[in-house]
């Protein structure tokens, strides 16, 4: 059987930036076992599996280790290739998910934009070893949401995290979102999930699912503008809606080929 294989990154307008992630169109879902060893194969922190449907499309995501329940920069990615490769004609995509319900993705001149859950995080006691895991500082808040989400003073405390990813990967949650006030942004944040396969993620998505409706809270304002600071470096512009959150970013085609299973 050959699979057809696309590689773009995500949340940026350049090559070898941003977050990359695998897509594969489907005209039938494969096994769940063969979609988790085409994502261990490809190494990548999230491989994306799609289905077209009667309204859109059915879309799941894989990382190394398990089958996630939210993926923002593969579902980005996966809509600028139905826009680019896959000639899709309409003004949004709506991809239909177990966990995230529907998701829809709008193209907006050269950006993508996402309609995502908003998942406010609740404030919480700081758990044993955590921030230890990351830096010698102490946040200045922690909250809780699908991911443990930890509030820094500033953007170099963020920058200068060097996290224990053995420790982490020992937390109760898929990942841990940091994240402080920016000095050209609105905010900043760095993600960790070693225990999914992804010591750090280049650029989260779902984080912002959290990380948006914090800052629209404490900046007082719900259009935001933010960087994640990994070696790759990520750009999203953002907006709060109600219990929604809308995630706005570039994406470049990598490459394109198939796979034989």
């Amino acid at each position: 059987m050959n699979i057809p294989i696309y590689q773009a990154d995500a949340f940026t307008d350049k090559l070898f930036g941003g977050n990359p992630a695998a897509i594969c169109p489907l005209n039938e879902w494969l096994p769940d076992e063969i979609m988790q060893k085409i994502a261990i194969e490809n190494n990548l922190a999230e491989t994306a599996f799609f289905v077209k449907n009667k309204t859109g499309y059915k879309l799941r995501w894989f990382t190394p280790e398990y089958e996630i329940d939210l993926c923002g920069h593969a579902t980005l990615a996966s809509a600028h290739i139905l826009f680019t490769e896959l000639g899709y004609q309409q003004d949004a995509i709506h991809f239909e998910t177990v966990k995230a319900g529907v998701l829809i993705v709008k193209k907006d001149g050269d950006k993508y934009t996402m309609d995502f859950p908003s998942r406010p995080a609740i404030n919480i006691e700081l758990p044993i070893g955590l921030a230890e895991a990351l830096s010698e500082k102490q946040p200045l808040e922690v909250l809780r949401s699908r991911d443990y989400l930890l509030v820094y003073e500033s953007e170099n405390d963020i920058r200068d995290i060097s996290p224990d990813f053995f420790a982490l990967s020992k937390m109760d949650t898929v990942g841990v979102i940091v994240t402080a006030p920016g000095k050209e942004t609105d905010f900043v944040s760095r993600f960790f999930a070693p225990g999914a396969g992804i010591p750090e993620d280049p650029v989260t998505g779902s984080a912002h699912c959290n990380l948006i409706p914090y800052w629209a809270e404490k900046l007082g304002k719900n259009k935001l503008h933010a960087y994640q600071l990994s070696s790759r470096k990520g750009e999203l512009w953002c907006e709060l809606k109600g219990d929604r959150v809308l995630i706005s970013g570039n994406a470049v085609t990598y490459l394109k080929g198939e796979i034989f299973v």
